[in-house]
């Protein structure tokens, strides 16, 4: 068996990326308005924050999903 190339990408675009990085550039492409109103999830329509998204979606998995799955559609729409 052949060793792993450690020189060898990671298919997965959240590799290597952290959930406050996520959420970072959602809301530098879109504004909490928007994103409140594509995610529709408390943390993103009253008093947004990075703590407070951080704190909600660390412990949500669909949410978590959900930010996720729309950060894979915007990155590949650039």
């Amino acid at each position: 068996m052949m060793p792993e190339n450690p020189e060898k990408k990671s298919k997965d675009p959240l590799h290597g990326i952290t959930l406050a990085q996520v959420i970072e550039y959602l809301v530098e492409q879109y504004g909490w308005a928007e994103l409140g109103q594509q995610i529709r999830i408390k943390c993103f329509n009253e008093n947004p924050s990075l703590k407070s998204s951080l704190t909600f979606l660390r412990k949500t998995p669909w949410a978590r999903t959900k930010v996720e799955e729309l950060y894979i559609r915007t990155i590949a729409q650039r």
